[in-house]
């Protein structure tokens, strides 16, 4: 049973950071991207960054880029989101996701929500200005 936990979330001040975690457990990932979502009150789950297991290839959305870095630990089967320069829009319930990687998509990473396969529960992220 494939199980995703974040930890890491809560309040900041605008400019700080925080680190989120997702510890991936339950199967080989070795195949997958993960990645990370988040969704503010009465908005829809957007897209944020993912990192391939595959090869570490990562990618961000525009919004956070040059803000927030994603990697990960293959020993600890974890995948990180530094968060720095922290922006009061970038409050929001932020969720790690893992994607199945298809060989006869050579391997694509994709973005969209509904091509991940597993969910983790979601930690806060609240950024006051």
């Amino acid at each position: 049973q494939v199980q995703l936990v974040e930890s890491g979330g809560g309040l900041v001040q605008a400019g700080g950071s925080l680190r989120l975690s997702c510890a991936a457990s339950g199967r080989t990932f070795g195949n997958y991207a993960m990645g990370w979502f988040r969704q503010a009150p009465g908005k829809e789950r957007e897209f944020a960054a993912a990192i391939s297991w595959r090869d570490g290839s990562t990618y961000y959305a525009d919004s956070v880029k040059g803000r927030f870095t994603i990697s990960r630990d293959n020993a600890k089967n974890t995948v990180y989101l530094q968060m720095n320069s922290l922006k009061p829009e970038d409050t929001a319930v932020y969720y790690c996701a893992a994607q199945l990687l298809l060989y006869y998509t050579n391997y694509k990473v994709r973005t969209e929500a509904d091509r991940y396969n597993y969910w983790g529960q979601g930690t806060q992220v609240t950024v006051s200005s």
